[in-house]
């Protein structure tokens, strides 16, 4: 039988079987979009008995496993949904022989299966469905979906600082260098970089660190940020976010197997791009756990505690710091810091320091400490031997400018062949996108005092983490009136974690459906407000408790309004399953 002359027939209950053609697919049986099976196979024998068949290989008749669910007709789009799911299964036709895949779920890399990322999960997936379902003037009982699972904060309404976008515009369309409406300071750094580009143009490519001006450029910006500790540019790689030159550090340190397979302690909890790396690599996730009791401390015992253990099926050379916290908002005290140093040097572990929200220090008697600052104020006991990788962006802090995928990594102590390979590993990409590179050294070379876009820039960038202070403390205030839940002051970052209250029924119902009791509660939560959070369970928790991350970003009145409605959701919730 020839493809054009293949048909789906379905049957809705209580109606005859209907056939309705289908180019290019198998007549199938199926329920609710799952591939049933060809007709006339096995499959079909077992469906007119009622008792719905799902084929689990790519021949036909073999391997079925029966489901309960009832077939539905099928309409235009879902046909070929149907066609392109019954092609992936079964693989292409030829002479009317099924041929199974070279790739499939079975043949691919088993490391890649394992990799989960939390923020860009099942709910927010579900998140995007509904804002769809509302465009379509579906009825829901909310207006819109209020997405605060992710830090992206243009996103979320924050608007683009006026002198990185002018300088950004003049970079891509350098004609308009020639308008008298953008300020000469801003003409001057777009040219400035543009030199520094092959055919002074920013689509061109960069050397593969990024391109030297710029380099240069985040050297004497750590200088400042330091209190002229000396930075060398030939240590900086340019990256595409911080979270691209974070993997590669990870490639580099990863190696072994069995008890010398690479061990990486990881905060818990954690910022899920940790966890999916080391999946992906095969490494060891080593976690240790962050104090909720005192604000998400980090406390050297329980790090040693992590590390002997560890030390018993694996090889641990890698400690992983997060300041401030993601998605903890926590700011670690010099202190803190200070015995992370000592520890990392006693234990002979490799320091990687991701500070993407430097900027962002919201509380009374904090501060941001650079790892690399309280190294070299240690003393050359530690700063001559330590070796450290620190990561910033500018996807945070005032910028917000995620989509431009501009960071750098520093490193310091690094052996100098080890040095090559990374050079050589960060080539293979060829180099980080330029625009982000250009973006990264406006923040990094801000205007100063005297130049003409000085006072707005500063006063835009104060608004903006005046902003974020406000609403962190805000949100803190009102989850903390709720009950069964306790939020922890949001000191830095842009999320809260709270801890939540939820009753057994709904426990034991959320583990019957195969589902985390925090990811019950956040599906149920925005399937009737429209708030997309996501569950604690993706970022790692102690057993038996369960969080919610979610983002401070949403404007104030917005933010307020989606902090009552979950608080009052939260008292419904455990009515109904006490």
């Amino acid at each position: 039988m020839s493809l054009s002359q293949m048909r789906v027939r379905v049957q809705t209950p209580g109606c005859p079987l209907q056939a309705h053609p289908l180019p290019a697919a198998p007549r199938v049986w199926r329920r609710h979009d799952t591939l049933i099976g060809p007709l006339g196979s096995e499959g079909e024998e077992q469906a007119r008995a009622g008792s719905y068949a799902q084929r689990n290989t790519s021949l036909p008749g073999a391997g079925w496993i029966t489901t309960n669910h009832r077939p539905r007709t099928v309409s235009g789009s879902t046909q070929e949904r149907q066609r392109q799911q019954l092609d992936s299964a079964l693989g292409r036709m030829e002479n009317g022989t099924a041929r199974e895949r070279v790739l499939s779920l079975d043949t691919m890399n088993p490391c890649v299966k394992r990799v989960e990322y939390a923020v860009r999960g099942p709910i927010v997936i579900r998140a995007m469905e509904l804002q769809k379902e509302l465009e379509q003037g579906v009825k829901k009982p909310f207006t819109e979906v209020i997405r605060a699972n992710i830090g992206d904060a243009q996103a979320m309404g924050q608007k683009p600082i006026t002198f990185l976008r002018q300088v950004t515009a003049l970079c891509l369309y350098p004609e308009l260098l020639n308008d008298n409406k953008f300020p000469e300071d801003a003409k001057q750094k777009a040219r400035r970089i543009l030199e520094a580009c092959g055919g002074h143009s920013i689509g061109a490519y960069t050397d593969s660190k990024g391109i030297e001006l710029i380099r240069n450029d985040v050297a004497k910006y750590i200088e400042r940020r330091d209190g002229g500790i000396p930075s060398n540019p030939d240590d900086i790689y340019l990256s595409t976010g911080a979270s691209d030159s974070i993997v590669t550090m990870l490639k580099l340190l990863v190696a072994g197997q069995g008890k010398s397979k690479t061990g990486v302690l990881i905060p818990i909890p954690q910022y899920p791009l940790y966890s999916a790396a080391l999946a992906e690599l095969d490494a060891v996730q080593v976690n240790y756990y962050l104090d909720e009791e005192n604000c998400w401390a980090l406390n050297i015992a329980e790090l040693r505690k992590a590390l002997n253990e560890a030390r018993k099926h694996c090889d641990p050379k890698v400690l992983c710091i997060i300041n401030p916290g993601n998605p903890t908002g926590q700011v670690q005290s010099r202190k803190c810091i200070e015995d992370v140093i000592r520890f990392a040097a006693e234990e002979n572990l490799f320091l990687m320091a991701d500070e993407v929200y430097q900027d962002n220090v919201y509380a009374q008697g904090c501060a941001f400490h650079s790892f690399k600052k309280v190294l070299f104020e240690m003393g050359p006991k530690y700063s001559n031997s330590l070796e450290l990788a620190s990561f910033h962006s500018i996807s945070k802090g005032f910028m917000g400018e995620c989509g431009f995928r501009g960071g750098y990594m520093e490193v310091i102590n690094m052996d100098p062949e080890v040095k090559q390979q990374l050079t050589k590993l960060v080539s293979v990409r060829l180099c980080p996108p330029a625009i982000g590179q250009a973006l990264l050294d406006v923040i990094m070379n801000p205007p100063q005092p005297g130049d003409p876009s000085y006072e707005q820039f500063v006063a835009e960038r104060k608004t903006v983490l005046s902003n974020l202070a406000e609403k962190a403390s805000l949100t803190e205030e009102i989850l903390n009136k709720a009950p069964g839940i306790r939020c922890n002051p949001v000191q830095g970052a842009m999320y809260s974690f709270p801890k939540i209250e939820i009753p057994e029924k709904a426990v034991k119902l959320a583990e019957a459906q195969g589902q985390a009791p925090d990811m019950f509660f956040c599906m149920k939560l925005l399937e009737h407000t429209g708030i997309c959070v996501v569950p604690g369970s993706g970022f790692g928790q102690r057993d038996g408790t369960y969080h919610f991350r979610m983002t401070i970003l949403p404007p104030k009145e917005k933010l307020k309004t989606l902090l009552e409605k979950l608080k009052d959701f939260h008292a419904k919730f455990t009515q109904e399953y006490s």
